[in-house]
């Protein structure tokens, strides 16, 4: 089995709520679908994360195609070797991993398709019968908080997330509001996307504490690490890394060094399926526990990382997905809309795509452009023009 192309789809899915945090500002996702066919005909579907620019992935891909085209797709490991090494992806880490990583996803589906067993078989067989993923809350007024809490707990939701960052007075009321709405029983996590000084954070997580705070994402900026070091040893709440674990590299070192109490990260982040298995079972032997991240995605991503958490060794409840925040889905049979996910059966990744809502979500990304991670306006308004 040799593979005759490998296509790049930028495709655009809108949310149905806008995600705002410290950091971004934005309406849906935009991410690049990858299609590889074999010579016999067989398709394998992957998905690469845009990031801030999606016609860079898409060219990114097209260049990677190279060394791919007239191998087979057993060969996954070596073409990645090739790429960075001859390819001189080495030196464009960050960029190359967001696009290789829908690459290796879809020869991943076709080596399950290939063997006729599921990807998470592959990768050594699951070690539980189900994921658990969370709820993400966006910021809003309170009556929008309120109907946006009512519907995650309506769908089994037992885990929720929100961010916190811009202004802790404001974050210290709109975390009590949740927690009223919630109750005591389900999970509250929170994330500041490196807001804070060390000082700040250890203060503020001081007056959120009362709160019941599973634990706190990325409190401080990534660099130095110490900076993260020094939060987690306050002892306050457990802290989650996110910002940081950019590379192979980056990921293995704060696991060492044990920054932290959670590893948030993905297959985008170091590049494979296959890396992300192996330093999630290395957090899990460091005594670091997996919580998946999502930039938002299509439910290709989601699933494909769904395989390699029913492997890990040690994982949260509530990793994070935003299928249940998005108008559309490109999969035939749509990710569940709720918290449980099980066991997939079908070869490869499991993944069926539907034609028609790919044409659409690509008509719209042609149309009107990428979902940006920010508002220019709101922004600008902030500028000294």
């Amino acid at each position: 089995m040799k593979i005759r192309s490998v296509q790049a789809i930028p495709a655009s899915i809108a949310y149905n709520h806008r995600e705002v945090s410290f950091q971004v500002a934005r309406d849906g996702v935009s991410d690049v679908v990858v299609r590889v066919e074999t010579e016999d005909g067989t398709v394998g579907w992957g998905e690469s994360c845009s990031g801030s620019d999606t016609v860079s992935i898409v060219a990114a891909i097209e260049a990677m195609s190279a060394f791919v085209v007239g191998r087979s797709p057993w060969d996954v490991e070596r073409m990645r070797k090739d790429l960075l090494h001859h390819g001189l992806w080495q030196f464009r880490e960050g960029t190359a991993n967001f696009a290789w990583a829908g690459i290796d996803m879809a020869l991943w589906d076709l080596c399950g398709k290939d063997a006729g067993v599921p990807v998470y078989k592959l990768l050594g067989g699951a070690v539980r019968d189900s994921v658990n993923y969370f709820y993400y809350l966006s910021w809003d007024n309170e009556e929008d908080m309120r109907q946006q809490c009512a519907r995650g707990l309506s769908l089994g939701y037992g885990v929720f997330y929100l961010k916190v960052g811009r202004d802790i007075e404001a974050d210290v009321k709109r975390v009590a509001l949740v927690r009223e709405i919630i109750g005591t029983k389900p999970l509250l996590r929170l994330d500041a996307n490196g807001a804070w000084s060390p000082s700040e954070a250890i203060s503020n997580l001081r007056k959120l504490q009362e709160f019941d705070i599973d634990f706190m994402e990325q409190p401080v900026k990534e660099s130095p690490p110490e900076l993260m070091r020094r939060v987690r040893d306050s002892g306050i709440m457990p802290i989650a890394a996110n910002e940081g674990l950019w590379t192979e590299a980056d990921a293995i070192s704060r696991i060492l060094a044990e920054v932290a109490d959670v590893y948030c990260f993905s297959q985008y982040w170091v590049g494979s399926l296959r890396n992300f298995q192996f330093i999630g079972s290395l957090a899990g032997r460091q005594g670091g526990t997996v919580c998946k991240h999502t930039h938002g995605e299509f439910s290709i991503a989601a699933t494909a990382a769904h395989h390699v958490l029913l492997t890990l060794p040690k994982i949260v409840e509530g990793n994070q997905q935003t299928s249940a925040h998005m108008t559309a889905d490109l999969s035939e049979v749509p990710i569940k809309d709720g918290p449980k996910w099980g066991l997939p059966i079908a070869p490869g990744l499991g993944v069926e795509i539907d034609q028609d809502q790919l044409a659409d979500a690509s008509a719209r990304y042609q149309r009107d452009g990428q979902f940006l991670p920010y508002q220019l306006d709101d922004l600008r308004a902030g500028w000294r023009l």
